[in-house]
């Protein structure tokens, strides 16, 4: 009682330094015994002679519930990037007085323009350079909104956005120390991003968590009873054909509850609403995304074809997710679903 109540206390302090981490570590190991226990149902196939006894499944347990320990160590700035120019606060706002700058200095440039030309007496020039500063306007508004949309993150960016974002780059505008350009290297670089919202120095100190787990679980003395944990815990970014993090393992070097513990993880994260960066994806988008997984040897074949035929999905989603995403599942739109 007393050993499960410091892992509660160190879920807790997660949890109260972010609430997304928080919701992920009491989840992922609910999904983690439910696709567990279907496997050791399974009776027949290539799991059929998987089973778990009851110190099994308590080992599992506490492995599961401190799969994310090594989050302790992780930045909250870093764990909770909600937008791309987000750092201790959203630099969107930086961007948007930018462009009132820009939009000032064009309207001066206009208003010269039109002076010199009723100065002239060219009518037709004065309404060019009103045209003109329209124009401007219009297109400074719509980069601004571009670059708003392109702050919140997604899916995958395509490369033309990438190249739109790193022409607004290039623009000019006054600041106090004199012209300068619009997007500094870093902004440009963010704002590019390809998916998410975190950048690749970012997603290594992420990426670290897995390394303290570990390192965390192994410096403790173990019972017999409980020896796997760290080897459970620690394999959940593993991939099946070996191009996981941090050991670089495959499916044979791993056990089938490490394997449990990776689908686990990814589908909780996929479907999860309390991100700072996405909204929870429906049943039918995380299993596709998941059954893609499958077929490029990311996740196990043979326990992605138990999350499917033993609806361990759904039972969790009852549980877990909201009624909106719990929409219609076609097994033939799913890749990699057996029919």
């Amino acid at each position: 009682m007393l050993f499960e109540s410091l892992i509660e206390l160190i879920n807790t302090a997660i949890d109260d330094k972010s609430p997304y981490t928080g919701g992920h570590c009491k989840r992922v190991p609910t999904l983690t015994m439910m696709l567990a226990e279907a496997a050791h149902a399974a009776g027949e196939g290539p799991l059929g002679e998987f089973r778990m006894t009851d110190k099994d499944r308590y080992e599992l347990k506490i492995a599961g519930l401190l799969h994310d320990c090594g989050k302790i160590t992780t930045p909250v700035h870093v764990v909770d990037k909600a937008t791309k120019l987000q750092t201790i606060y959203d630099r969107i706002g930086l961007l948007d007085t930018r462009f009132e700058a820009l939009k000032r200095e064009a309207e001066i440039a206009m208003l010269r323009g039109r002076i010199a030309a009723m100065q002239a007496d060219d009518a037709a020039s004065a309404r060019r350079a009103e045209e003109d500063f329209e124009a401007r306007v219009r297109q400074y508004d719509d980069d601004r909104e571009f670059l708003r949309r392109t702050n919140i993150g997604g899916e995958r960016m395509s490369p033309d956005d990438q190249a739109r974002v790193s022409r607004i780059a290039q623009y000019h505008w006054t600041g106090p120390a004199g012209p300068e350009r619009f997007l500094s290297r870093d902004e440009e670089s963010n704002l590019n991003i390809p998916y998410g919202t975190l950048n690749p120095q970012e997603r290594e100190i992420i990426n670290h968590h897995i390394v303290a787990t570990i390192k965390m679980l192994e410096a403790l003395p173990w019972p017999r009873h409980l020896v796997n944990v760290p080897e459970y815990a620690g394999g959940h970014h593993e991939r099946m054909d070996g191009k996981g993090y941090p050991r670089g393992l495959n499916r044979a070097q791993m056990s089938v509850q490490a394997r449990v513990m990776g689908i686990a993880d990814i589908f909780e994260a996929l479907t999860a609403k309390d991100r700072p960066y996405k909204p929870g994806k429906t049943l039918s988008e995380s299993l596709a995304i998941l059954g893609k997984f499958k077929e490029n040897g990311h996740i196990d074949p043979d326990l992605f074809d138990i999350f499917i035929k033993d609806e361990v999905y759904l039972r969790y989603a009852r549980e877990f997710l909201d009624p909106e995403q719990i929409d219609e599942v076609d097994l033939a739109k799913i890749p990699g679903a057996r029919r």
